[in-house]
Formats: C-alpha cells, sequence, structure tokens
C-alpha cells in the first residue's frame, strides 16, 4: 500500500481556454489514476484562460481532494505553465498531458511500466496523428528531424506532451521561450536515460486549436538557443572566435586580391569595393572576439557567482577499507 505521506504521481495539465475539454479529461483521468497502486495528485495550471476554465477547474476540485490548482494573473505560455506545473509537483514522477484531450490517459500505465524498466524520461510518439497535415503533422515531422539532427537524441515526436519524468531529472532544467519540447534532449545533455514509445492520439472533438504555423519559427529560434547552451555555454569564445576567424580570414583574402589586383592590373585600390570589404571584415573579427572574450567573462562570473558547477555528478565512489570501495 503507497505511503499516504507522500505523493508518488503528479500529472501536469497546463490549461487555456479548454472549459468544454476538462471534466471529459478529469473522468478520464480519474478512471486510470484510481486504478493504479500509487498515491497520485493531478495538478492543473490555468494559463490565463478568458473562458470559464478556471470556474471549471474549481467546480472539479470541490469534488476531489486530488486535484490541485495553480492560476496565473495572465497568458504567459504553455512552457511557463509546464515550469510552474514541475516546480509545484510533489510527485516523485511527473506525468504531463495536454488539456484537449487529444493525448490518451489511458496510455500513462504504459508511459510508467516503460519508466520501471530503469529509465529517468519516456516520452510518447504520436505515430498515427490525427491532426491536419499541412498545418500541424507536416512541419512536426521537419522539427523533429531537424531537432534530432541538431541535438543529436534522435526521438520521433519531441513535440508530444504526453512524458512520464522522474521528478530528480527536471530540478536541473530551466525552460524558457518553447524550450518544453527540449527536455528530452536537456536531460539527455545531462547524463539521464531517455526512451520513447508509441502513444494513442485522438482529434480534437471540443475547442480550437492553439497552435499554428507561426509557432516553428518560435522552436528554430529556442533550438538554436538549445545548441548554443549546449555546447558553447561553457566556452563561448570557441563560437565567436570561430566566426571572427572566418571574418579574419575573408579580410585577409579580400585584402590580398585588391593588392593582386593594384600590382597586376594596376586597378586603383582607392577604387576597389574589396578595399572596403576587407576593412570591414576585419573589424568585424575584432568585434568577434572581443565579444567572445566578454561572454567567457560572463560565464565564469555567473558560475562563480552561484558556485554553479560545469557538469552533472552521477556518484562518488570513495575506497572502503573492508571492500575496497564505497559509493556515495
Amino acid at each position: 500500500m503507497a505511503d499516504e505521506n507522500r505523493i508518488e504521481l503528479t500529472v501536469v495539465i497546463p490549461v487555456y481556454n479548454e472549459e468544454s475539454n476538462l471534466e471529459p479529461l478529469y473522468q478520464e483521468l480519474s478512471s486510470v489514476l484510481s486504478a493504479t497502486p500509487l498515491s497520485y495528485e493531478i495538478l492543473a495550471v490555468d494559463d490565463g484562460s478568458s473562458d470559464n476554465s478556471f470556474k471549471k477547474l474549481t467546480e472539479i476540485q470541490h469534488n476531489d481532494s486530488h486535484v490541485r490548482i495553480i492560476r496565473f494573473r495572465r497568458n504567459f505560455g504553455q512552457t511557463a505553465a509546464f515550469s510552474a506545473g514541475f516546480k509545484y509537483a510533489r510527485g516523485t514522477i511527473i506525468v504531463p498531458i495536454d488539456a484537449d484531450g487529444q493525448n490518451d490517459p489511458a496510455d500513462i500505465p504504459r508511459l510508467l511500466a516503460k519508466l520501471n524498466e530503469g529509465y529517468d524520461i519516456v516520452s510518447g510518439w504520436r505515430k498515427e496523428r490525427k491532426d491536419n497535415a499541412v498545418t500541424r503533422t507536416l512541419p512536426s515531422r521537419i522539427a523533429n528531424w531537424l531537432i534530432g539532427r541538431i541535438t543529436g537524441v534522435r526521438l520521433h515526436d519531441y513535440g508530444c506532451t504526453l512524458k512520464a519524468y522522474r521528478a530528480e531529472s527536471l530540478k536541473p532544467i530551466r525552460l524558457y521561450g518553447e524550450m518544453h519540447r527540449f527536455i528530452p534532449a536537456l536531460a539527455r545533455w545531462g547524463g539521464e536515460n531517455v526512451a520513447e514509445i508509441v502513444v494513442n492520439h485522438r482529434p480534437r472533438i471540443r475547442g480550437k486549436t492553439k497552435y499554428g504555423l507561426n509557432r516553428i519559427f518560435k522552436v528554430l529560434l529556442d533550438l538554436i538557443t538549445i545548441k548554443f547552451l549546449a555546447s558553447f555555454s561553457t566556452k563561448p569564445i570557441y563560437i565567436f572566435g570561430g566566426m571572427g576567424g572566418l571574418c579574419l580570414l575573408g579580410s585577409l583574402l579580400s585584402g590580398g586580391i585588391t593588392i593582386y589586383m593594384k600590382i597586376a592590373q594596376d586597378y586603383s585600390m582607392n577604387r576597389n569595393p574589396l578595399l572596403i570589404v576587407s576593412t570591414m571584415l576585419m573589424t568585424t573579427a575584432v568585434q568577434f572576439v572581443l565579444m567572445g572574450l566578454l561572454a567567457e567573462i560572463l560565464v565564469r562570473t555567473y558560475h562563480e557567482s552561484q558556485d554553479r558547477p560545469t557538469y552533472v555528478i552521477e556518484k562518488i565512489q570513495e575506497p572502503n577499507p573492508a571492500t575496497g570501495s564505497q559509493e556515495s
């Protein structure tokens, strides 16, 4: 029997104008979760809904003590809702799920079973999506391929909300922008074990989707940020210095051609636009190097002021006089 003084499972639901979907989703969740041997809570994060979503959540909570509610003052976005949900979740396992009813709560036990195989994160894969092929499915496939290539963590479906996390895997991760979809990659870089299973995806029956093609641009910008943070956050001089080196190379090449044209063709250097290009590239090269040095100072100040390490330790093994080794 689960210890009633602790919560083993938290289901986090970001909610934004999903009044008509909340009751059916709650009924499904309650049926699935009550059948598990785990103690659980349902944590709904109302992301500044302008309809009666908060009122509906309050009604549900009135009849079920498992339900907790966080309400934002205004709409801050899905990533902010996830961030708040993860922070205030009391469960040792956290499962986020969309409020629109397209994720199937019946898949939660399967996610938990896979998690118990020794994984830290299990991500859902909506293999048979029930979304518009042009505005949702095709852009999602392109984005998933691109994210996998850039991050090196290959998943079929980064955008699937339905996942299972061990709470400790989320502690080092800070979310900004649209970065909640990159959590598996961020966690994998920290040494966590990530798996993926196929989950059921259902068509939206009630309400309107909140996502469009404009989201792709935001995701691409966040992907650039993620790649920078993963590869250069502790050594920014490498990327700035690299770009400065390319500019310097271009400057030398342009300058060399300018000199050659003067000597071989008696072409006036003052009228040669390549001289201006060479000067501009040289100036840009110096600026890039200086920005890199400044970024190095900022990075060191950040880590040293917070005593924040640039590594993640799985365990420390000390010698033991009796057995020869001891883990701590």
